[in-house]
């Protein structure tokens, strides 16, 4: 246990600035009336994305999302006993974030907001919400597998997947929230108390990081 101390730290603080980032941003746009904007939680979300990959990357492969860690069991890349180190990890870390934005920010944006709890728009059914969220997910862990892992890409950290989580939150932000990341849902959801529709959040990018990962290994071949 003591070789993943490191690695383990280095998930917490990275899940940790992501989720606080995820949800101040929705937060405080929704106390400033909307002025941030999509474009603006897009470009929040994606690039402290980029960043904590990149800084994390080195200690623990800054996956920060238990649905890349998934993809990376599937693809024999960890094993079992990090993955199941990585995962209570990640959610505890968004929990402590969560906690610290209800602490932190106005408290009736918060309300209105769910401390940033991602949501599922009353147009779509719980098929189209599952199937929106395992499409992007797909795309974010390709795009991991693709640059972050694969060691004939050319390396610029994090930044092409949190570009990818740019695009993302731009398609599916007003349909899904598009959290693509069961611990983005989890701690907001805790917090807030609004679990409506959680599991959602957790079928699609668990189904879509499995795409990703079989896509990788047909392409391998």
């Amino acid at each position: 246990m003591r070789d993943l101390i490191r690695p383990l730290g280095a998930e917490f603080l990275g899940t940790f600035v992501f989720v606080f980032t995820c949800s101040s941003a929705v937060v405080v746009d929704t106390a400033r009336g909307g002025e941030l904007g999509l474009v603006g939680l897009a470009l929040a979300m994606g690039f402290a994305y980029a960043a904590m990959v990149t800084v994390t990357l080195p200690v623990s492969g800054g996956h920060l999302n238990p649905a890349v860690t998934f993809a990376l069991w599937l693809t024999k890349k960890i094993d079992a006993k990090t993955a199941l180190s990585y995962v209570p990890t990640q959610l505890a870390a968004a929990a402590v974030a969560a906690l610290l934005v209800r602490f932190l920010l106005p408290g009736m944006a918060g309300l209105q907001s769910s401390y940033g709890t991602p949501q599922i728009s009353g147009v779509l059914t719980d098929t189209q919400a599952v199937l929106i969220e395992a499409l992007l997910t797909f795309f974010l862990v390709t795009a991991y597998l693709g640059t972050v892992v694969a060691t004939e890409a050319p390396k610029l950290g994090g930044l092409w997947v949190g570009l990818v989580l740019v695009f993302a939150v731009l398609v599916g932000g007003p349909l899904t929230g598009a959290a693509l990341n069961p611990a983005r849902a989890f701690g907001p959801s805790l917090v807030s108390g609004l679990w409506q529709g959680h599991l959602l959040y957790w079928v699609g990018p668990v189904v879509g990081a499995a795409g990703a990962a079989g896509v990788g290994a047909l392409l391998k071949r």
